[in-house]
């Protein structure tokens, strides 16, 4: 079974046997408000129907998703095929084919990673908690560093080249947030003020697209494909492509996926 055709293929330069996809809401079985292609089974679908859209996914792919619990933290865990579902970690990598990682979103931004040479592929929640992190080491920091010693540790020398994908997430014209998220990023980083707009007394809106290429870009990652904050991208703004938690507050699930063949 093919992709359905309105789900995201990543256009990036990547070895031809790493592959990765985002889901949007098209092509699955679940019914008003999960419509259609519900893959998160904690949202209150039902169970048959989450299980009916993870088996399409799991033959589009030609892989096997690894579902994880995630938590808004920077938990990182090694996926291989006895890894299981609901696993609870807000990152994952593996060097296994046929395992996909795999990042379910309906705001939060996935981000998908691999290496030039195709040995390795990551994939990362990041939600702004996630993002921001405890004094500046936040869920990509932590993916990054796990990807970059699980690649030295194979090889004899040299530094690894890490590609980035950034997929749809809350775009900066929606993502309305408090004072206290933009100082959990200012405390650290005083750049990212640029990447937060003044809405009104006490609140503003955030780039977090933005805030995750600086943060990759501070870790050494400099080719960044996807997500550059235009209203394609937003979530909250396409309402009859993506899911979205802040639109919709009961709403379905979307799952980027990466494997190695």
């Amino acid at each position: 079974m093919p992709a359905h055709p309105d789900w995201l293929i990543p256009a990036w330069p990547v070895p031809g046997n790493v592959h990765a996809v985002c889901t949007t809401r098209a092509g699955g079985t679940s019914a008003e408000p999960y419509d259609s292609l519900n893959l998160g089974d904690h949202v209150g679908d039902h169970t048959l129907d989450v299980g009916a859209n993870r088996a399409i996914l799991h033959a589009a792919v030609r892989a096997a998703p690894v579902f994880l619990s995630q938590v808004h933290g920077t938990r990182v865990v090694q996926l291989d095929a006895t890894t299981p579902h609901g696993t609870e970690a807000d990152a994952c990598l593996t060097s296994e084919p046929g395992v996909a990682c795999a990042i379910m979103v309906a705001d939060c931004l996935p981000v998908l990673l691999t290496d030039e040479e195709g040995t390795r592929v990551a994939a990362a929640h990041a939600g702004w908690r996630g993002l921001a992190g405890v004094r500046g080491q936040g869920v990509l920091e932590t993916i990054v560093e796990r990807f970059k010693a699980s690649a030295l540790a194979n090889r004899a020398q040299g530094a690894t080249k890490i590609i980035a994908w950034l997929g749809p997430c809350i775009g900066p014209d929606a993502f309305e947030v408090g004072a206290e998220v933009k100082s959990a990023f200012e405390q650290n980083d005083p750049r990212v003020a640029s990447l937060f707009k003044p809405l009104s007394q006490g609140k503003w809106l955030a780039d977090l697209p933005g805030l995750a290429r600086l943060r990759l870009r501070a870790q050494g990652v400099t080719q960044i494909y996807g997500n550059d904050g235009s209203p394609a991208w937003c979530t909250v703004g396409n309402p009859s492509r993506f899911f979205s938690h802040r639109r919709d507050r009961v709403s379905g699930r979307m799952a980027a996926c990466i494997w190695l063949d």
